[in-house]
């Protein structure tokens, strides 16, 4: 069993998964940021699609949206807290009945017939913590695809200014004073995140040339018992495009979510964020801004992509 699967599966297991991350376009602007963006792309592509299969679904972020609007969602995850959160949220909404709550591995879809679905998502990069199996699993959810596809992966050029900004989530809390514990870590630590900080440009390289974020130290924390981060493949945009060509993708759209708003400073941000017309305003213009191709390897952390079969 490969250790991506099973430290992911872990990490995703935890008992507060389901409420941390259902509450998370109320604690991060990088998370409104781009869930809006998708929002947007989802419902402009929804002409003749009636199946949805959502792969890493979580908290039902979109799978509830898309019932809303009268689609059949199967929503698929690893994570049993993050189903039970979506089954509640769909209840809540109404629309539990369009909605079948399946769990299971990305890396394991044989239960699904190809061309299963007329729509396929996967968002907010499952897919990377798939490796070293992510091309096969890209692979396998255009198989069971049979008009659009709509994937996010985390992205390498995205993530490579992280290596030297280890502050860099802070840029994008939107209330300092919630009870979040990511967010109390952020703000407790960020002094001694400067003042330990040393830009290592042999990790930067690292990065750069392999695409791979975590290994052997996250693999001892998971044998020691803890909870690692998930290992996590970035790709680099052409890198992606040309593995959904290689399955038969057409139409390819690329998009970075988050490339503008990362220019911008917290205390800004969240002023936008707080005044309905400017958050409005700003969404309508990242989304622009950030659908650039020239832009789209530099989201916050995702590389987004959407194409026909």
């Amino acid at each position: 069993m490969d250790y991506s699967f099973k430290i992911s599966e872990r990490q995703w297991n935890m008992p507060d998964k389901g409420e941390l991350e259902s509450r998370r376009e109320e604690t991060f602007i990088d998370d409104v940021i781009q869930k809006s963006h998708i929002e947007r792309e989802l419902l402009s592509h929804l002409d003749g699609v009636e199946t949805v299969f959502d792969g890493g679904a979580g908290c039902g972020r979109f799978s509830i949206l898309l019932a809303k609007h009268g689609c059949r969602v199967t929503h698929f995850d690893i994570s049993q807290p993050m189903i039970n959160k979506a089954r509640e949220l769909a209840e809540k909404e109404g629309v539990i009945e369009r909605i079948s709550f399946v769990k299971g591995a990305l890396e394991d879809l044989r239960a699904f017939e190809n061309k299963s679905f007329d729509m396929v998502i996967s968002f907010d990069a499952p897919v990377s913590y798939t490796y070293p199996r992510q091309e096969e699993v890209i692979g396998e959810l255009i198989r069971i695809c049979r008009k659009r596809i709509m994937i996010s992966v985390s992205s390498r050029l995205g993530y490579l200014p992280y290596l030297a900004n280890p502050i860099q989530k802070n840029q994008f809390l939107l209330d300092e004073s919630c009870d979040d514990p990511f967010v109390k870590w952020c703000i407790d630590n960020k002094a001694n995140a400067v003042e330990a900080f040393w830009f290592d440009k042999g990790a930067v390289m690292k990065l750069w040339k392999e695409g791979l974020m975590g290994g052997e130290a996250e693999i001892a924390e998971y044998e020691n018992g803890g909870t690692p981060w998930c290992i996590t493949y970035t790709f680099l945009p052409d890198e992606l495009k040309g593995v959904m060509k290689r399955y038969g993708v057409k139409n390819i759209k690329l998009a970075g979510p988050g490339a503008y708003a990362r220019t911008i400073p917290n205390e800004l941000l969240v002023k936008i964020m707080k005044n309905p017309k400017q958050r409005s305003d700003f969404l309508d213009f990242c989304y622009l801004y950030d659908s650039n191709p020239y832009v789209c390897g530099m989201g916050k952390d995702n590389l987004l992509a959407s194409g026909e079969l």
